[in-house]
């Protein structure tokens, strides 16, 4: 079969003995994504038809207003995981806590946590422009048959055994990797069936885009703002391009087709960064790190950071390797400069 004819249920059966540990459990909770991707699909193509835009009149533990398709997308992510009995705790960004999953008598049997983000950038559906949904998956530490702890959830990035994000675009697409590289499946909405469409997805080692909010320039620590100087100066192949949605999914799904970096550092309005580690940060830096790009909070590896809590926020720089390296060095050199 021609690899752009397989399908993402196909690809996940054929590669499921590539996982570390081959007992089916993770196949079953990509699929479980797959189909939850489906359903949120369903609903965000149909924004501004049915009452589904706008906000929710509540806000999430981030002191954010959350949307409608906001509570949808994460109600839907929860349910299709907790009813596939397949996962033994759940941690997402609307909720405060993480979710023991008590299913069945065996629901403590599970071996797997699932984080995250159930739809990225949500502000922008009343606007029509991408949106999307991270996922990551942990192997559980405490024992199995008992229920899950914080310590689950608490976990470096390094290791994750799965993450993966769905872009709601122009197309619909599942994008992951379970440590053997990174693989795209689009949405065919005729059959409603995925399809490989961007097998072994790369960034280029270099890059001409740069993706950061410059209007917060001022809050900007120095290394950012030197390094923005650095990006926008006429010298060999720059000035760069600058392109920014303000979704954290849509920027990262560019930047690694085309080649670029994604920043979103501290500020004085967030000095601790305003992405969170765990479900946002992680998965994302899989993602980047086995596509070939490099994840850092601008001094560090992001997927090395040991997690204190399930909210946590870092700062953020991600992207094509040469030009992480770069801003690295431009973060270095400010911060030795103060001394």
């Amino acid at each position: 079969m021609e690899e752009r004819n397989k399908t993402l249920g196909e690809f996940i059966i054929e590669n499921q003995n590539a996982f570390q540990y081959s007992s089916g459990e993770l196949s079953r909770i990509i699929n479980s994504i797959r189909l939850a991707a489906k359903v949120v699909n369903y609903k965000v193509n149909k924004a501004g038809l049915v009452d589904i835009v706008g906000a929710a009149g509540e806000q999430n533990i981030q002191g954010e207003d959350q949307q409608k398709l906001d509570v949808y997308a994460n109600e839907v992510f929860i349910q299709t995981l907790i009813n596939r009995e397949i996962v033994c705790g759940i941690a997402s960004e609307e909720n405060d806590e993480f979710i023991t999953v008590e299913g069945s008598d065996n629901s403590h049997n599970n071996k797997y946590v699932v984080l995250m983000d159930p739809l990225d950038g949500s502000s922008n559906i009343d606007v029509n422009v991408s949106v999307g949904t991270i996922f990551s998956v942990y192997r559980r530490i405490t024992p199995i048959g008992t229920p899950v702890t914080i310590e689950d959830f608490l976990q470096p990035g390094t290791n994750q055994v799965a993450a993966g994000y769905v872009i709601y675009g122009t197309s619909t697409m599942i994008v992951y990797t379970t440590g053997h590289g990174v693989n795209g499946f689009t949405l065919n909405p005729a059959i409603g069936t995925f399809y490989l469409s961007h097998p072994s997805m790369q960034f280029s080692e270099d890059g001409n885009i740069y993706s950061i909010n410059e209007g917060n320039y001022v809050h900007f620590p120095q290394g950012v703002k030197n390094y923005l100087k650095y990006c926008q100066s006429e010298e060999g192949d720059r000035p760069y391009t600058s392109r920014y949605i303000g979704s954290l999914v849509s920027d990262i799904h560019r930047n690694m087709i085309k080649g670029g970096i994604y920043i979103y550092p501290t500020s004085s309005k967030a000095p601790k960064g305003k992405l969170r580690l765990l479900y946002e940060c992680n998965p994302m830096a899989f993602i980047v790190e086995q596509a070939g790009g490099k994840a850092s909070d601008g001094f560090g590896r992001i997927m090395e950071i040991q997690p204190t809590e399930l909210h946590e926020r870092v700062p953020f720089f991600c992207g094509s390797y040469n030009m992480v390296e770069k801003a690295e060095e431009f973060m270095h050199d400010a911060k030795l400069s103060k001394y």
